[in-house]
């Protein structure tokens, strides 16, 4: 992993580790979570020292994103190449069930809603959204909005080809955002002050920034190749749990 100051955007040393692909922070800040996708595990790292402290292997092939519920208890991770999502205990960093999805595709993206009461787990190739009952590890809904690619806003929001936001409840697309020209929105993040929502644009090697209360595009702005994700630092929070800018 490299460290990188914030404040200079420049690398500020490396920190070895066993197949690095995501990290999260668990919601008490005690541990880091590299996902070792390839490997099938979750290796919990000291906060501070940033040394190995439990690698716990998980029955899910291309064990992906994750995220925590809302009192820091347990974690839902996708399966990308498993059809399934695991729920993995925090105190004990313990395994404590796994849940096929309906209907099958490749789920990525995991994110709770706001009230903290689902998770939405974004599927790229079933097109549509599960939604997860995390304390009785149930699919409670499928929300079929638009070809998903991957990513969420960092409230819960599914983000598509063409931008489409989702009702938790209904399940229903209330709205739609479509941007001019050429697009692939990817992951993204929406400023402090909610009014932009700023997406890497994957496959057009742009970033996109986004009127969020009418989702008129601002700006698209050229960057290097492929830009996979984008971080927007600082967010509101008393603390990071990783990923693209995910704070609590």
């Amino acid at each position: 992993m490299t460290r990188v100051d914030p404040a200079t955007g420049k690398p500020d040393g490396t920190i070895p580790v066993s197949d690095p692909y995501n990290m999260y922070y668990t919601p008490d800040g005690k541990y880091a979570i590299v996902v070792a996708e390839r490997r099938q595990q979750l290796n919990f790292l000291d906060a501070a020292s940033m040394k190995l402290s439990h690698s716990l292997s998980v029955p899910c092939k291309g064990v992906d994103h994750m995220d925590f519920s809302a009192d820091g208890r347990y974690l839902i991770a996708s399966c990308e190449f498993g059809m399934a999502v695991i729920k993995v205990g925090i105190t004990q960093q313990e395994f404590l069930g796994r849940m096929p999805l309906e209907p099958h595709g490749m789920p990525q993206d995991v994110k709770l809603s706001p009230d903290g009461t689902v998770f939405y787990v974004a599927d790229m190739k079933a097109g549509g959204v599960h939604l997860v009952d995390g304390e009785n590890l149930r699919q409670i809904g499928f929300a079929k909005p638009a070809k998903v690619r991957m990513g969420f806003m960092s409230v819960g929001i599914p983000v598509c080809f063409t931008p489409r936001i989702v009702e938790k409840e209904a399940c229903n697309v209330i709205r739609k955002w479509q941007l001019p020209g050429k697009a692939s929105p990817d992951m993204g993040g929406v400023s402090a002050d909610g009014k932009v929502l700023w997406l890497s644009g994957r496959f057009n090697s742009e970033v996109y920034a986004i009127d969020t209360s009418d989702g008129k595009l601002l700006a698209r702005i050229p960057v290097g190749r492929e830009p996979h994700g984008l971080c927007v630092y600082p967010q509101p929070g008393r603390y990071s749990l990783g990923h693209t800018g995910i704070f609590r």
